[in-house]
């Protein structure tokens, strides 16, 4: 199978994307008054509403209106002032009631967009774009179809198969406490045309639910997930291909790696002269590959009708307002604070935001008097080694968990542009911090690390180590100028590493080049 590269010189791929987000830091449920919960006893948040019982009588849930009119103005949607909800009808056994209360061709929210940034390796798959090639960068424009409100079902568990295989299962279970929960799935336009550009989509939107507080975004747990439909179609034309859905993506890594397989896939079968059946696939991370659920012959028929236990629904402008004026300060909005304020870069305010955590702290250390002349640098450490010990460490949500404080994070990166220590003595420190709740300086003093910036001191240990390597002095000079390397590591070996290797290499290259 050709590599993705390969592909994109020859076939465009469309790409649309469908994505679930349940509203998780909600009370109740969408219609009905049971606690949302996660991970709460099987069976036991459920009534007659949510289990559709004869006679029970749905009620919007405010709260989730607002969740989503929220969700809408945050990417960019028009606020349909009349909607309503309809009766999405199918046989499941994780629906009680056989139907799913969900939203008709008018949505709550309507005809949005996010804007991607693409740089880096990513930016070269779009080959169609000049922008791309020539500056390595581009900003793809992403419409947004709709976003529309909706109740989840429920949850089966396979039994005797393992664990989330239904064959060679003995038998299945049902919980029905999600039943009812409050989810709103938004659609986006078939603008995407990458994996990459999927995969930023996704986080992109992960980031803004959580700044306005909407839900939890627990991909692991299944309250924000994703489905992507892709076809393809050869480079210049205009018809679309017959495309195929990959079901319930739950990590930014499946849904790249599975539209990647997909696209590859699709493209090896069309050359080949077979044919593309519109179907439903889901990626297997293990085998990496996609594998048939489903063949759709026809598209599927819900017999959709309006929901006879509620009236439409209108929501007025004053109420739109309301909304909006609880409307943060979104991440694209945070990143161009940080750019003009403290004087980042572009790069380094879009990954700063990445996470509210990474985001907060530096904020919370930038307030701190006279921590101005050091953003660059705290910056990098944020987006580096935080952001690293937070991914291997996913159960802290805030660094206040944590023995790493504004100050001491301050004092560190002081520490490092005072050139008292080297930046990889640092990364030594910043893990002591965690490990052993010191402050900085106390941890160099412990260690003996603090670093000789003394000039005299440091050229009679250089003068030491040319005149122990004649050799290698004269293939320098004769143009063998890499051995530089060679006597910096020298020189930190006899300073048993405590040398200021700028001081080092400055003498170095002084009397070498001499």
């Amino acid at each position: 199978m050709k590599k993705l590269e390969e592909v994109l010189q020859d076939w465009e791929a469309v790409i649309g994307l469908e994505v679930h987000a349940e509203l998780t830091t909600l009370e109740t449920k969408m219609f009905c008054g049971c606690k949302l919960e996660f991970g709460a006893d099987p069976n036991t948040h459920t009534c007659p509403v949510c289990l559709g019982l004869p006679g029970a009588l749905p009620v919007p849930n405010r709260a989730a209106i607002e969740s989503i009119v929220l969700a809408g103005l945050a990417t960019n949607c028009d606020i349909e002032q009349h909607s309503m909800f309809y009766r999405k009808n199918y046989m499941y056994p994780d629906m009680s009631k056989n139907f799913q209360i969900t939203q008709g061709p008018v949505a709550f929210c309507m005809r949005g967009h996010l804007d991607l940034e693409v740089d880096g390796a990513a930016a070269k798959e779009r080959v169609d774009l000049k922008e791309a090639q020539e500056n390595g960068s581009y900003v793809a424009h992403i419409g947004i179809e709709r976003i529309h409100m909706e109740e989840d079902a429920g949850k089966m568990v396979h039994v005797g198969g393992g664990e989330g295989r239904i064959a060679g299962a003995t038998h299945s279970l049902i919980d029905y406490n999600r039943c009812g929960t409050p989810l709103i799935e938004l659609v986006t336009e078939p603008e995407l045309r990458t994996p990459e550009e999927a995969r930023l989509f996704m986080q992109k939107l992960r980031q803004i639910y959580l700044a306005i507080g909407i839900s939890d975004c627990s991909m692991e747990e299944g309250s924000l997930r994703c489905d992507g439909n892709v076809s393809l179609r050869r480079r210049g034309e205009t018809k679309l291909g017959t495309k195929t859905e990959l079901k319930n993506m739950n990590s930014f890594k499946n849904l790249h790696d599975g539209l990647a397989y997909e696209i590859c896939r699709q493209a090896e079968v069309l050359e080949e002269g077979g044919i593309i059946y519109q179907e439903t696939r889901h990626w297997d991370p293990s085998k990496k590959r996609t594998i048939v659920m489903r063949v759709k012959e026809t598209a599927d028929d819900y017999r959709l009708f309006p929901e006879p236990d509620m009236a439409p629904f209108d929501i007025s402008r004053e109420f739109v307002e309301e909304v909006r004026q609880r409307l943060p300060e979104l991440p694209d909005q945070k990143a161009k604070r940080f750019e003009e304020d403290y004087g980042l870069s572009a790069y380094d305010a879009r990954h700063l935001v990445e996470h509210r955590t990474t985001a907060r702290f530096f904020e919370e250390c930038m307030r701190l008097q006279g921590a101005g002349e050091v953003a660059k640098p705290l910056a990098n450490m944020i987006i580096n080694d935080v952001a690293a010990y937070l991914n291997t460490n996913p159960e802290i949500t805030d660094l206040a968990q944590t023995a790493l404080t504004p100050p001491r994070a301050l004092e560190l990166v002081t520490l490092i542009a005072q050139d008292k220590i080297s930046s990889k003595q640092g990364k030594e420190v910043f893990a002591a911090i965690l490990e052993e709740d010191k402050d900085p300086a106390a941890i160099v003093a412990d260690r003996g690390m603090e670093q000789v910036s003394d000039t005299g001191a440091i050229e009679a240990v250089v003068d030491g180590v040319l005149a122990a390597f004649p050799d290698k002095v004269e293939q320098y000079k004769g143009g063998k100028t890499g051995l530089l390397g060679f006597f910096v590591g020298q020189c930190m070996k006899e300073m048993k590493g405590q040398g200021n290797p700028k001081v080092i290499n400055e003498l170095l290259t002084q009397k070498l080049d001499s």
